[in-house]
């Protein structure tokens, strides 16, 4: 008998699969190909072809990721996407700043996994200060995405570890009132017009409107980078949400009640329960947390 598909195994597969011959060649089948019914808790859609399965025994870790993540994996070369790990209140972090942390360990790695199936990774100015993340993969395998700063003002120090750590490429992104900030601070690196001679990108968009999630993401295409995570924060996240820019958010939900502190998502509602948001949605365990995947735009919508 075949010795089952592990999870470990399995991710090495899917972390390639961008197009359907992909998945074929990766070993996954149309589930009436495998002649009998896929498992309740295994089954992968590929949006319009139906539930795809592992062609040969796989354990349910493996049959779970392949379930959380090839409609991801699936989605064409633009997409937008987002994740957010928050309370049952609602927030991101205490209210003085303390995210360490608000979910859990399979939410990091699930984290990780985004990362990896992205070109670039956004955040903006506020996250980059607070948290000063590395914002590349190291919970799973993978390649690192590129990372995107975005600070319109040039406030972000650059001895932040996305600037200094040369782990990854990074972009960082600013506007006419941060561009001389941003440029005196690479300079002591040595750079050369907008490049940082550390390998700091430094793109200067003309006005506040630049910075707009559509343009922005039409300006990160333009360099090759279809597949973008918005990775946080809140604030970040839900200009994103509110725009209609996003196609997936994937929503994480931890056991813990903070009482205040730093809000997730929060954009202009509607007066009345029967106009506010309701998308189609998946839900999985991670651990304790709960994580939520909506589906705020088909992938071929811009």
């Amino acid at each position: 008998m075949a010795e089952a598909l592990d999870a470990e195994a399995a991710w090495e597969r899917l972390r390639r699969i961008r197009t359907a011959a992909d998945a074929a060649a990766a070993g996954l089948v149309p589930d009436s190909a495998s002649g009998e019914p896929a498992p309740d808790d295994g089954e992968a859609r590929q949006s319009g072809d139906g539930p795809l399965r592992w062609a040969g025994p796989a354990t349910p870790g493996a049959a779970r990721l392949a379930e959380r993540y090839l409609p991801l994996c699936l989605a064409g070369p633009r997409i937008a996407f987002a994740q957010l790990g928050q309370s049952l209140d609602g927030f991101i972090a205490t209210r003085t700043g303390d995210a360490d942390y608000v979910t859990g360990e399979e939410d990091r790695r699930h984290l990780h996994r985004l990362r990896a199936l992205a070109d670039a990774v956004i955040v903006g100015a506020g996250t980059a200060v607070a948290d000063d993340p590395r914002l590349t993969v190291r919970a799973c395998t993978g390649n690192n995405p590129v990372r995107v700063v975005l600070d319109p003002r040039g406030r972000v120090p650059r001895g932040r570890q996305v600037f200094t750590d040369g782990e990854a490429p990074t972009v960082w992104v600013v506007g006419p009132e941060g561009a001389g900030r941003a440029r005196a601070a690479a300079g002591s690196c040595g750079a050369r017009g907008d490049a940082d001679g550390c390998g700091v990108d430094i793109l200067v968009l003309p006005d506040a409107a630049a910075f707009a999630p559509a343009r922005l993401l039409a300006v990160l295409a333009r360099r090759g980078l279809g597949r973008v995570l918005v990775e946080g924060g809140g604030v970040t996240v839900s200009r994103f949400v509110s725009e209609r820019a996003l196609h997936r958010l994937y929503l994480t939900v931890a056991p813990v009640l903070l009482g205040d502190g730093v809000p997730g998502l929060r954009f202009a509602g509607t007066p009345v329960m029967r106009d506010a948001l309701r998308p189609p949605l998946r839900r999985s365990p991670l651990g304790a947390d709960t994580l939520f995947e909506l589906e705020l735009r088909a992938p071929d919508e811009g």
